[in-house]
């Protein structure tokens, strides 16, 4: 959720239905770690040309279904200097299965340039950009890859209006480590400063999530 540097007040691309679906592939491994309920705490860095800024940002996921490849949460940014307040949003999440959803984003102004370029500031993606370049990635087989891929989209503000001098057009590249709950990410929007990364630690290592099919945030 970056300061807004160019009016954005509606996204010029609306979500297309998801990415081609190739049924024979299972899912990326089930991680205890990656599950509702659990909390995660780091930083987003929103440094431009002008000034060097990073918020703490607090995240908690609220679902998770690796065989929909979706999953949901909030995000909570404490130190935003234009809100009187901590900013939460909700969003929703594609986890990269090359079932249900392949590496190429195909909306939100993204490019399969922009995705490549994204996903390759990570070093755990570089073994499988040469299957990409092949075939788009349909092939990879992710059950036993100890990173997942994700997309989290923000969808709305939960605790300020849309005025708040902030933009959700933009959407996270995400990557997890299955093995310590870490969560690095960049966020995407070209109306805002490129690259700002997501760095974000498992807050609660005890399993205390819970999983549910409806939710509701007041």
């Amino acid at each position: 959720m970056p300061v807004r540097v160019v009016d954005t007040a509606t996204p010029s691309s609306q979500p297309s239905p998801g990415q081609e679906a190739n049924t024979g592939h299972p899912s990326p491994p089930s991680c205890s770690l990656l599950s509702a309920g659990r909390s995660f705490a780091g930083t987003q860095n929103v440094s431009s040309l002008q000034k060097d800024e990073a918020w703490k940002v607090n995240v908690r996921i609220h679902g998770c279904d690796l065989e929909q490849g979706y999953l949901c949460g909030t995000m909570e940014a404490l130190n935003v200097p234009l809100a009187d307040t901590p900013v939460v949003t909700f969003w929703e999440g594609e986890i990269v299965d090359a079932k249900n959803y392949t590496f190429f984003t195909g909306k939100w102004e993204a490019s399969p340039e922009d995705d490549i370029r994204h996903w390759s500031k990570f070093t755990s993606f570089t073994p499988l950009l040469s299957q990409i370049e092949t075939d788009g990635g349909k092939s990879l087989d992710f059950s036993n890859y100890p990173y997942i891929f994700m997309r989290w989209k923000e969808q709305y503000f939960v605790n300020v209006g849309a005025d708040c001098g902030l933009t959700i057009a933009g959407f996270y590249y995400v990557c997890f480590s299955c093995s310590d709950g870490s969560i690095s990410g960049f966020y995407y929007d070209p109306n805002s400063s490129p690259f700002q990364k997501l760095e974000l630690k498992c807050t609660n290592e005890k399993n205390s999530g819970f999983t549910f099919s409806s939710y509701e945030l007041q």
